[in-house]
């Protein structure tokens, strides 16, 4: 996301030259008592010396809304993240404000523009790139935010809430390696995600302990939708030595896999096995259920909805970036490969 305007004084500007953390600007910004009158006349000398004022909207102790941003909401692990975010919200009693912006410069700069129009306590950025003009802006308006499963490295102190995904990926591998596979084919996601990178890394690193190179012709590209996992497969099972075990770095990838493998004739597990990543709640209905490694995607949401509004309070975050741990979920798409039988 990007943002246009030329850039502004932010309220870390502020608390470096004033000598004070920035919660402590925003506590005198939010007309907090719980700063000594002589911080709060040097803070307030500074922030008119700057010309600094906040929007409207903003100065009430809270607005009762939370923002939360994607890229895109046609996947159910969208749902997922929304399902965390809700419950923070439903017991604060504070609303939600999902939007989407497809990637788009326009729609950044759409969704920016109503954001400066209305009263917010914080937003939530998942999968997105918070860029440096963006960053500026947000602390411009003073307005806290965080990040789900960051697309890209993020700026400055940035919080951050992510799963190991290269243990995941390390485990979803391993797991395949201890049933006997060792021609593993792999399905990645898009290659700007960090995720995405960090779950074929740890597909690598589990191939080089079991003594096996990646061989490039078992990797194919993906997008973390069911087309991409279909095609990726297809690709995968038209080899001359054709991979007996699949690793799609997405369930519905994994669901697009399972649907190649149908039209070609073949089971799963029984002729090849399918590891998937994100675990759906509809990998647990598949047939068979899916082998899968459980991010943990609602509580990813949760938790980036308390960061916000600590940081709306002015809490100080005991650490800004935040890996929950993933988990490898054994069902029935993976078995021994058939010559090992």
């Amino acid at each position: 996301m990007t943002v246009d305007d030329e850039p502004r004084v932010t309220i870390t500007a502020i608390a470096r030259e004033a000598g004070v953390s920035v919660p402590t600007v925003s506590r005198v910004l939010n007309g907090r008592s719980d700063v000594s009158p002589q911080t709060r006349e040097r803070v307030e000398a500074i922030l008119r010396e700057h010309g600094y004022r906040r929007r409207a909207g903003r100065n009430r102790p809270a607005a009762g809304l939370v923002d939360l941003v994607f890229n895109d909401l046609d996947s159910p692990w969208a749902v997922e993240i929304i399902r965390g975010v809700e419950e923070v919200a439903h017991a604060t009693g504070i609303g939600t404000v999902v939007s989407a912006i497809h990637g788009q410069a326009a729609s950044a700069r759409q969704w920016l523009q109503n954001l400066r129009a209305r009263a917010t306590d914080g937003v939530i950025f998942v999968t997105s790139d918070v860029t440096p003009p963006l960053h500026a802006e947000l602390q411009r308006l003073d307005i806290p935010f965080a990040v789900v499963d960051p697309a890209g490295a993020t700026v400055g102190d940035v919080p951050t809430i992510g799963a190991t995904n290269w243990a995941g990926g390390l485990r979803a591998t391993e797991h395949l390696l201890s049933l006997g596979h060792r021609r593993i084919g792999f399905i990645a996601g898009p290659k700007r995600l960090l995720c995405s990178r960090a779950r074929l890394d740890g597909y690598g690193a589990a191939l080089a302990a079991a003594g096996l190179d990646i061989d490039a012709a078992l990797v194919q590209q993906g997008d973390f939708y069911h087309e991409s996992g279909w095609a990726g497969a297809d690709a995968l099972l038209r080899l001359a030595d054709p991979p007996t075990a699949i690793f799609a770095s997405s369930d519905q990838m994994a669901f697009g896999a399972y649907e190649a493998v149908r039209r070609r004739g073949l089971r799963v597990p029984d002729d090849v096995s399918v590891v998937g990543f994100d675990d759906l709640p509809e990998s647990r209905w598949a047939s068979p259920p899916l082998t899968t490694v459980r991010q943990p995607l609602a509580e990813m949401g949760l938790l980036a909805a308390r960061t916000v509004l600590r940081l709306a309070l002015g809490e100080v975050l005991e650490t800004p970036r935040v890996e929950l741990a993933t988990e490898l979920v054994v069902r029935d798409s993976t078995a021994a490969p058939a010559a090992s039988v």
